[in-house]
């Protein structure tokens, strides 16, 4: 978390419209933190900063996915890299759409609807379309780049698919969530001379940020839950910053609850406990991601940038299990898309297409190699009447590491 990672000046100014959007929803945080005695807490700015209607970063409207900074966009996900990625994820789908005796799907965040899209035209392909696709998104913007992206890359069943402003209270079939859970709101925490703090949002009046952390220290009868139990497990004596992902745990426990039969699907960059609250992993893991660069200033064009942190998935299997779901799997990215047959789809082109293969190849490279997006992202899968292991899980299984 290092405010410095990328100052202001190296970093694209946004337009007239885009400030002024920011700036109303820095006038909408400044009320509230002034109203709730000076201080936020930063999963409440988070939750402000990336969905506060009309304003957020996920609900103003503003582009979030594509290439590069020139076509407005501020980052890429695997769905947009490789039309594989859906193609060979539709494998695992299918599989656990038969195990279940079940025929919908559910996404949350679908993005572009490009995963949304390649899916239902693979399943289609396979013999295994769903009857339904539901999608679960808050954005209005994102809702009709989706619908246009289905009427355009799956026209015979664009039909299908509906939009939810609320998740039913049970759901048969299977569940998707690609790059959803690291955009959930964290708590920030701070160890400073050996004490630990709750690090929070208050306001600035000078520099060139709006807002500040400020730290509290931590009242171990308040806070004496998981949030202490993890902080204290946290091994040395140095200053050291983390976060903890009550908002990420009470989602999959929702959706773990919702789900009769089926499975659950999660795909997001992270670790699992023992390495996230690595001692040697003392900055946290907060980012923000504006025009395709990376830093660390949450507090810089809020509403404008999207804000992020690495998800910890032992907190997440351990919310499933308490709900009674099963561990269905738990892998790298790349193992489960290689299990699940990428290079047999990458196979399918023509070598000798240089213009078709070359592009296509590469962009596979970054699904799954290790320096890129293959090991830092991980697969999650929870289900309820699967009895049997998926393909996509039979080699290289990381559920003992959990």
């Amino acid at each position: 978390m290092n405010p410095k990672a990328h100052e202001p000046a190296s970093l694209p100014v946004p337009g007239p419209a885009a400030l002024a959007q920011s700036a109303a929803l820095v006038a909408t945080l400044r009320a509230e933190i002034a109203a709730a005695g000076g201080w936020l807490p930063f999963d409440r700015y988070m939750e402000r900063a990336l969905y506060a209607p009309g304003l957020g970063y996920y609900s103003g409207g503003a582009r979030k996915f594509g290439w590069h900074e020139g076509d407005g966009s501020d980052f890429v996900t695997a769905p947009e890299l490789s039309p594989f990625f859906a193609a060979t994820l539709a494998r695992p789908v299918a599989q656990a759409l038969a195990a279940s005796g079940t025929r919908r799907l559910m996404e949350f965040g679908a993005g572009t609807g490009k995963l949304a899209a390649g899916l239902l035209a693979a399943l289609d392909a396979a013999g295994a379309a769903p009857e339904s696709y539901a999608i679960v998104e808050l954005s209005g913007e994102l809702r009709e780049r989706q619908r246009a992206t289905l009427e355009a890359q799956a026209p015979a069943l664009a039909a299908r698919v509906q939009w939810l402003d609320a998740l039913p209270e049970k759901f048969d079939g299977v569940v998707l969530g690609n790059e959803v859970l690291d955009a959930m709101p964290v708590r920030l925490f701070a160890r400073l001379d050996g004490l630990w703090h709750e690090r929070g949002v208050a306001a600035a009046e000078n520099g060139h940020a709006p807002f500040a952390f400020s730290d509290k220290p931590l009242d171990a009868g308040r806070d004496g839950g998981v949030a202490a139990r993890l902080l204290a497990g946290i091994e040395g004596p140095h200053d050291y910053a983390t976060e903890t992902h009550d908002a990420a745990l009470a989602f999959v426990r929702t959706v773990c609850t919702m789900l009769g039969r089926g499975a659950a699907f999660f795909v997001d960059y992270g670790f699992p406990r023992r390495e996230y609250y690595h001692a040697q992993r003392s900055e946290g893991t907060l980012m923000c991601h504006y025009r395709h660069r990376a830093h660390g200033d949450p507090f810089l064009y809020p509403g404008l940038q999207d804000i992020t942190s690495h998800v910890e998935f032992s907190g997440l299997a351990e919310a499933a299990v308490e709900t009674g779901a099963d561990l269905l799997g738990y892998t790298s990215q790349a193992r489960f898309l290689m299990n699940a047959g990428i290079a047999e789809t990458l196979a399918g082109l023509d070598p000798s297409d240089p213009l078709r293969f070359l592009p296509a190849a590469n962009a596979v490279q970054k699904l799954v190699s290790e320096a890129e997006m293959g090991e830092l992202f991980k697969v999650i899968a929870f289900s309820r009447g699967i009895d049997a292991t998926l393909d996509a899980f039979a080699r290289g299984d990381r559920s003992h590491t959990l």
